[in-house]
């Protein structure tokens, strides 16, 4: 893992983040953390999993359309590719 240093913090902002790290129960390494985490990495980022199930919902896929899908599906393995 990365780690980071942050030179010139203000003593207020340092303070500031000491006191919310211990309202919510954490060190304020954690609490940093958790602050970067949050702003660079949204929870409403795309997940593609949840967005092909909500497609499939959409169309009105059902459970016998998957089973269909399945019956005509390739199950040959994939051969790799050769760049020869």
């Amino acid at each position: 893992m990365a780690t980071v240093t942050v030179r010139n913090l203000p003593d207020e902002v340092h303070r500031a983040l000491r006191v919310r790290a211990a309202m919510h129960g954490r060190s304020t390494e954690a609490e940093i953390r958790d602050i970067l985490e949050l702003t660079v990495r949204p929870p409403e980022r795309l997940r593609l999993g949840t967005a092909l199930a909500e497609l499939g919902r959409r169309v009105g896929l059902t459970d016998d359309d998957i089973a269909a899908f399945e019956q005509v599906r390739d199950k040959a393995p994939a051969e790799p590719v050769r760049f020869e």
